[in-house]
């Protein structure tokens, strides 16, 4: 299958990578110029701009949009808009806030256009591992993409698989679903992200407890000085709280157990924030994703070790850089 793809960043360069690999003719385009020589580099179709990028497709077409949420987003969406026509199709796989999603739809419609809204997870490990994807949209347009989404998808792979009713949707073992109309997948990811803030936050204040356990103001035959690498390295294996997050935290303290290449300033994508939003709206008490939040606000103040793993864990997962560190 044919698909632009706008926005070759961290993310966005290797969505593409990983459709090219599947098969797929990708016409790409970045502000950046060198991002699409790169791209071009592995085999797509560079454009010079969003008319270039249009023409290029065959009709119906599909551009997937991988902006930072809002005027980015919004700009190249609405141009766009003026530049495709009916049948065509735009995906936002951005971080947007779904009412955003639902705005532009109504947008679009006038004019043909389609627009479908993926939440996707995986991060910098997406190319290797695939995209975990929540799809929102009309259910003829989502089938159309379908062989982009099952592309990026990671598929079933060695997760032990559950016993669900008969007549379930198969996407969803290959990690991927139709989880309503416009905005409904974008939802679904912010949600998702709420609860990312929490895990992490739970493993941060964790290892925070046993790192201070050595601590001087504690009686002295109560102080362990804990090796912090070969307890999370050991949690990985057999324990309820094993995960991808754990493995990040291990992959961390491995390199250095003091982590002092992180300074502990933790910033926050916005989704966690329309989260608490949502569930103050639905009168939903979430009192772990709430203190997650604001614990991340409080970082960018005073800095803990337990912050300085949060730090490390976002660079694993993302290769998000603290905000101290970008200048």
């Amino acid at each position: 299958m044919q698909v632009g793809v706008i926005g070759l960043g961290r993310m966005g360069g290797n969505i593409t990578r990983r459709l090219m690999a599947g098969g797929h003719r990708c016409v790409v385009y970045d502000r950046d110029p060198a991002a699409v020589a790169k791209l071009a580099q592995d085999g797509a179709a560079g454009a010079r701009d969003l008319p270039d990028l249009v023409s290029q497709l065959h009709t119906p077409r599909a551009v997937w949009v991988m902006l930072p949420a809002g005027e980015p987003t919004d700009a190249t969406v609405t141009t766009l808009g003026e530049l495709m026509g009916s049948a065509d199709t735009v995906i936002d796989g951005g971080n947007t806030f779904y009412r955003d999603d639902i705005r532009r739809a109504k947008a679009l419609w006038p004019r043909g256009v389609t627009y479908i809204d993926v939440g996707t997870s995986g991060g910098v490990w997406g190319l290797e591992r695939g995209y975990c994807m929540m799809v929102g949209g009309d259910p003829a347009a989502v089938a159309r993409i379908d062989p982009i989404l099952a592309t990026l998808a990671p598929g079933v792979g060695q997760i032990s698989r559950t016993r669900r009713p008969v007549g379930s949707d198969p996407r969803t073992e290959q990690g991927y679903i139709h989880a309503g109309p416009v905005g409904a997948g974008h939802f679904v990811k912010m949600v998702h992200n709420g609860i990312e803030y929490g895990l992490m936050q739970a493993y941060a204040e964790g290892f925070d407890i046993l790192q201070n356990k050595a601590s001087e103001a504690l009686p002295e035959d109560e102080r362990y000085d804990l090796n912090l690498t070969d307890i999370a390295e050991v949690w990985r294996r057999g324990s309820v709280i094993s995960s991808w997050l754990l493995d990040l935290t291990a992959q961390a303290l491995a390199g250095d157990e003091r982590l002092a290449g992180y300074t502990g300033a933790v910033d926050d994508s916005g989704e966690g924030r329309w989260t608490i939003d949502a569930a103050i709206e639905e009168a939903v008490p979430v009192n772990v994703l709430s203190a997650a939040l604001f614990a991340r606000f409080r970082s960018r103040e005073a800095h803990t070790f337990g912050e300085k793993l949060l730090s490390a864990m976002r660079f694993g997962f993302g290769g998000h850089v603290e905000p101290a560190a970008e200048g």
